[in-house]
C-alpha cells in the first residue's frame, strides 16, 4: 500500500472518530471473514461502525481526538467499534462478544471518559438514545392526555345521563 492510500485510511478513520460519541476497542482473534461481516452488518443495523485496522493506523487516527488516551490499547489483533449513539456500538459489541468468544472487549471511551470492560457492559445495558427520546415524549404527552380525559369526562357523563332519561321516558310511554 502506498503512502497516499495509508494517509487516506488514517484521515478517514480520524474524521470518523472525531465525530463520534463512543469507541469500543476489541480484539478479534481467529474470527473468520463471515463472522466479521456478520458483526459489521449488526453494527450498521444499529447505527454503528466496526473497523479492523492496523495498530499504527489506529494510533495515528486517534491522535488529536478525545480518544487519544486509548493509544496504548492498540496491541494485537485490534478492531474498533464506534457510533454517534452512546449506546449502539457498546450494545452490539457486548452482545456479539457474549455469543462469540473470538471477540474480546478490551476497553473503550465515552467522550473523554475511559471505560473498562465493566463500564462498556454497563453502557450496553442502558436504553438507546431513541428509547430515551420515546420515554421523554411519553412523559411530556401524559399530562396532556390526562387533561383531555378529565375535560371529556363531564360531557360523557352528561350524554350517558340524557341517554338514560331518554330510555326511561320510552319505557314509561
Amino acid at each position: 500500500m502506498d503512502r497516499t492510500k495509508k494517509k487516506q485510511l488514517i484521515d478517514s478513520l480520524h474524521t470518523a472518530l472525531a465525530d463520534t460519541a463512543v469507541v469500543v476497542v476489541t480484539h478479534q482473534t481467529g474470527m473468520t471473514v463471515e463472522e466479521v461481516t456478520d458483526l459489521r452488518r449488526q453494527m450498521r443495523a444499529a447505527g454503528a461502525n466496526f473497523r479492523v485496522t492496523k495498530n499504527t493506523f489506529a494510533q495515528r487516527a486517534v491522535t488529536g481526538t478525545k480518544f487519544e488516551p486509548l493509544k496504548a490499547l492498540f496491541k494485537g489483533p485490534t478492531a474498533l467499534a464506534f457510533s454517534h449513539d452512546p449506546v449502539a456500538a457498546a450494545r452490539v459489541a457486548v452482545a456479539y462478544a457474549n455469543k462469540n468468544d473470538k471477540l474480546t472487549l478490551v476497553a473503550g471511551a465515552l467522550g473523554e471518559r475511559q471505560l473498562d470492560v465493566a463500564g462498556i457492559k454497563a453502557l450496553a445495558s442502558m436504553p438507546s438514545l431513541g428509547q430515551l427520546r420515546g420515554k421523554l415524549v411519553g412523559l411530556l404527552m401524559a399530562p396532556a392526555t390526562k387533561i383531555a380525559g378529565v375535560l371529556q369526562a363531564p360531557a360523557g357523563q352528561l350524554a350517558r345521563l340524557l341517554s338514560a332519561h331518554a330510555a326511561k321516558g320510552d319505557k314509561a310511554a
